[in-house]
């Protein structure tokens, strides 16, 4: 078992060089049909497995298209990292598509539309009354 350190420094190297590999390595077509960067590596502990996260912008088509290039070049990517990466044995590569941009920009246009459609908070005098309290108790 490898250490934490080394686990991290191995995943934060594969990341750079897939990268490399996505700007102008990977012949494949469907691989430039959407825009793809590299979001995370996980390597397991034994660094024999490498999962590699994958954000793609583009058409639902362009997205598919990409992923199963990437599937395709998957032999590819890891002769290429056994000859750049030093390492004893090469780990097994798989790709998965990381929506984690698409889901937060979704959360944010929610936040955004309920912040718009929402009544314009319109205090009683009561409540105004106790906001008035509570700002003098903690301006003190």
């Amino acid at each position: 078992m490898a250490t934490n350190r080394r686990v991290s420094r191995v995943a934060e190297l594969i990341k750079r060089e897939v990268s490399q590999m996505l700007l102008n390595g990977i012949k494949d077509d469907r691989v430039g049909s959407g825009m793809v960067s590299v979001t995370d590596v996980d390597v397991s502990g034994d660094l024999q497995h490498a999962k590699i996260y994958v954000s793609i912008y583009g058409t639902e088509e362009a997205k598919a298209e990409t992923m199963a290039g990437l599937k395709s070049a998957t032999g590819y990517v890891r002769s290429e990292l056994g000859a750049r990466v030093r390492l004893r044995r090469t780990p097994e590569v798989t790709f998965i598509e990381d929506r984690s941009l698409e889901r937060g920009t979704r959360v944010l246009t929610l936040l955004n539309q309920l912040k718009y459609e929402r009544p314009s908070a319109n205090l009683s005098d009561e409540d105004d009354n106790n906001a008035d309290e509570y700002d003098d108790e903690f301006s003190e």
